[in-house]
């Protein structure tokens, strides 16, 4: 009788490494690992070494040093004495900033445009065609220039609101809009106006769960709920009330004109301006075609499915269309944000503050200190892309289909 046994273990060589396909990837990676080690290192101390040769060293001491130069849009307490670091952190926020409004508008405007370009209108249809064409197809620092040579050339100066015979008014008493940018009332708040702003915040918290409601509520029996005036009830009434009941603690700073500039109020710079609605134009104008191709992503049998169930266009687009349509809208328009975020470091062709002009522009050149600011840029958008996409991808998983 034959007995089978197992073949004896093979004991490890050396030129398995290369030979067996078990060790081979694992062998590779190692070998490129080291070489990037190897890479580095050299680099690394190839800048020591030329820096020491120049009698540099790197230090960020200069950053507790006093920036001496003004910021004029800033959105935290900041004076041409205070330090280096503070000076960034004006430049950080002003990014964000505009960065923020930018990401807003632009899905507005790239929404709109998607939707109405392939309406059924000619006229329209055309239209939106020739936004997406002109704007996307021009570099976005030609917009930013373009916009805010108007807003600099064709706005009246703020002497121009002076005189009893002005040759340019106030927008309902509170407005101005001036070639040095935007004046619009600030609030001022006074005791019990933070019990206003959380009542505020319920209601939209409550505005999006009733919406939530009433779209579970329509999924799961077919009864439809009304969208639109409760929306707005929940959004407007609670707050008011609270106003009322609280004495209505908060007040307005109106912008007035006194000696050369208006004084109060919030100041919108031009700048800021410029920069906000070019970057939202143009990429805009990218995102409407990521929308139009999400809409037609989607079978047309269900826009005639919805629409023989009784449904009206504008909830088949709002219900149907757009929630199927969002899977595939939502991974480019990740990469418009982030350009969004990136292409903000052209602010400083018209002079804004951003984070590229203070610590990579002023700063930079007063101190000399070039690998340490030039390092802290990078850290910078790193940090702000990577957490943008890490958002975008958390809500993409969201919208994702679920399979059952």
């Amino acid at each position: 009788m034959t007995i089978m046994t197992d073949p004896p273990r093979e004991s490890f060589r050396l030129s398995m490494l290369l030979n067996d396909t078990r060790y081979r990837s694992i062998t590779f990676q190692a070998i490129a690992l080291l070489a990037l080690i190897v890479a580095i290192a050299y680099l690394a101390n190839n800048l020591f070494t030329n820096l020491a040769a120049q009698g540099l060293n790197i230090s960020y001491g200069f950053l507790g040093d006093p920036a001496g130069y003004d910021i004029n849009q800033r959105l935290i307490e900041y004076d041409s004495q205070s330090s280096n670091a503070r000076a960034a952190l004006v430049g950080i926020l002003n990014t964000l900033l505009v960065a923020f409004l930018a990401c807003i508008m632009a899905t507005v405007f790239g929404v709109i445009a998607g939707v109405l370009r392939l309406s059924n209108n000619w006229l329209v249809s055309k239209l939106m065609s020739f936004y997406v064409e002109i704007f996307r197809n021009i570099p976005v620092l030609i917009w930013i220039i373009i916009i805010f040579t108007i807003m600099t050339a064709v706005m009246p100066a703020p002497r121009a609101f002076r005189g009893d015979e002005p040759e340019a008014t106030m927008l309902l008493g509170a407005f101005a809009f001036t070639n040095r940018g935007i004046y619009i009332p600030a609030p001022i708040w006074g005791p019990g106006s933070m019990v206003v702003v959380a009542t505020f915040i319920a209601s939209v918290v409550g505005v999006f769960a009733y919406r939530r409601y009433a779209k579970n509520l329509l999924y799961q029996t077919g009864r439809l709920l009304p969208m639109g005036w409760p929306s707005l009830a929940i959004f407007f009434v609670p707050t008011i009330v609270m106003f009322f009941i609280m004495g209505r603690p908060i007040g307005l700073d109106i912008p007035e004109l006194g000696g050369f500039n208006f004084r109060g109020g919030i100041q919108i710079g031009a700048p800021l301006i410029a920069l906000w609605f070019a970057l939202s134009i143009y990429t805009g104008a990218f995102i409407a075609e990521n929308v139009r191709a999400g809409i037609q992503a989607v079978s047309k049998g269900q826009t005639e499915a919805a629409s023989a169930l009784g449904l009206h266009p504008g909830r088949v687009m709002n219900l149907v269309v757009l929630p199927q349509a969002l899977r595939v809208i939502i991974p480019p328009l990740i990469s418009h944000y982030l350009n969004i975020t990136k292409n903000s470091s052209l602010a400083i062709a018209v002079g804004y503050a951003d984070i590229t002009a203070t610590l990579g522009g002023i700063t930079l050149n007063q101190t000399g200190r070039a690998i340490e600011c030039v390092l802290l840029l990078m850290l910078f958008y790193l940090v702000i892309s990577l957490s943008i996409s890490a958002i975008m991808n958390v809500y993409n998983k969201t919208v994702t289909l679920k399979e059952r």
